[in-house]
């Protein structure tokens, strides 16, 4: 069994793409509430607060990950590729022994680090996301 999947398939077998440091933490961070809805009125005392059910906001997430090829054709080859799958935009996510959760995010391309070996076969890079509707995790 796999264990990340991006996009359906097995990231490590595809991508040469393994789960960074803190990854699960990341996934499994809550997501905030979008802003309770009120009525300011300037003839009342305090604010009134509507008594509907707070609604989840889409949240932010930065995940490490790490790139790994057998040399430094088949890296640049696989960090290609799974380049190409962010820039795709939207990304799904599972980790599988984990949970059955899909997480359909949406590729930002801001605060992006990248760091590689001196053979140019393995790197590490952190690549930040939008969670549309954290509550569709199907």
């Amino acid at each position: 069994m796999a264990d990340l999947l991006i996009n359906g398939k097995d990231a490590y077998a595809t991508y040469g793409v393994r789960m960074g440091d803190d990854f699960l933490d990341a996934l499994g961070a809550s997501a905030p509430l979008k802003g309770y809805v009120t009525n300011d009125n300037r003839l009342e005392n305090g604010v009134r607060y509507s008594n509907s059910t707070p609604k989840i906001d889409e949240r932010s997430v930065t995940l490490i990950f790490t790139i790994e090829g057998s040399d430094h054709t088949d890296f640049l080859a696989k960090k290609k590729a799974f380049n190409n799958v962010l820039y795709a935009g939207g990304v799904d996510i599972c980790v599988p022994s984990d949970s059955s959760d899909v997480y359909h995010l949406k590729y930002t391309g801001t605060s992006v680090t990248y760091a590689q070996n001196l053979e140019r076969t393995f790197a590490k890079i952190s690549a930040s996301f939008k969670e549309p509707d954290p509550t569709n995790r199907t």
